[in-house]
């Protein structure tokens, strides 16, 4: 029998995550017969519109599947904002149906939100990290392109949903099929969940030096509670005058003003991203003084935290 696939369309959905994530199905049909099917639902049975303005007509609404289908919630910038107790409820029967469920893009959120990650790993877009750790610190999130932990399945979205595919037809009917699958897409190779959504540190700022690489890890890790300049030379095991020499140097930039830089762009994240209050958003980027972060953030963005969030309203999460 076919595997069938279900796709619940959110308003405001990726696009290219749900394309990403059939077209593999469609050129594995075409190599191997009907392997896969896939349904398209909303929450009303209407025509959906994505993030890119486009709306997809729709197979029906709210279709329980079956035990051993998949259903994969794919959203967008807003993913809580269509989220109620109907559709919690509507999810934990497809669970308990036996079902793999699973998020494109943001579509953990919903998942989160309706409390059925217990302890798998999960993976979302790379944006919408910050928020969602603020939201469910609890659960385990990674920056991989996607994660297969039991009857969860999870991707970034974008092209992530592709090799996830990819992965699933390879490990349901093997590597040759994946590869001319992939082969159609004009894939160089296939990615492995490992491969991380954004730039390594290296290829993002353009530095190979491995002690700067790493401490810019540490910055990174360490951004609610910011660490010295002592200490973060003390992990790369140099002094902090040879610390701020590899900043110059590879950067021409201060150790300082680089660290703080990484913290207020997460900054914009959360402000633009969560209902965390600016106050809340400050003190999770390392700010104990609301004044002193405010006249950072317009030192950097050209305007204050409160009106950027008015000009750039978080995603309704409630």
């Amino acid at each position: 029998m076919p595997q069938t696939l279900c796709f619940l369309l959110l308003p405001g959905f990726s696009m290219m995550g749900l394309m990403s994530a059939i077209e593999p199905l469609r050129v594995a049909n075409r190599f191997r017969g009907e392997l896969y099917r896939w349904r398209l639902l909303s929450l009303d049975g209407n025509a959906v519109q994505g993030s890119n303005g486009m709306s997809l007509n729709v197979d029906t609404a709210l279709e329980l599947p079956t035990a051993g289908d998949s259903l994969f919630v794919i959203a967008g910038f807003e993913p809580l904002a269509s989220f109620d107790h109907r559709l919690a409820q509507w999810l934990h029967r497809a669970e308990r149906e036996g079902a793999t469920l699973g998020g494109i893009d943001t579509g953990s959120f919903v998942l989160a939100e309706a409390g059925l990650f217990a302890g798998q790993r999960l993976t979302l877009h790379w944006e919408a990290i910050e928020a969602f750790q603020e939201r469910y610190p609890r659960l385990s999130v990674t920056q991989e392109l996607f994660e297969i932990d039991g009857r969860r399945i999870t991707s970034a979205g974008g092209t992530a949903s592709l090799d996830l595919m990819l992965t699933l037809i390879g490990r349901d009917h093997g590597e040759e099929l994946a590869l001319a699958v992939s082969e159609q897409f004009v894939l160089g190779r296939i990615r492995s969940r490992q491969d991380h959504q954004r730039m390594q540190i290296a290829s993002r700022y353009d530095v190979h030096n491995k002690k700067l690489v790493q401490v810019i890890g540490e910055m990174q890790r360490h951004s609610e509670q910011p660490l010295g300049s002592q200490q973060l030379a003390d992990l790369i095991k140099v002094t902090p005058r040879q610390l701020e020499r590899l900043f110059r140097q590879h950067l021409n930039e201060t150790p300082s003003n680089f660290y703080l830089t990484l913290r207020l762009d997460k900054a914009r994240q959360l402000l633009r991203q969560t209902d965390l209050s600016v106050l809340e958003v400050g003190l999770a980027c390392g700010f104990e003084s609301a004044s002193y972060f405010s006249r950072c953030y317009r030192a950097r963005f050209a305007t204050c935290p409160s009106q950027d969030r008015h000009e750039h309203p978080a995603a309704s999460l409630a």
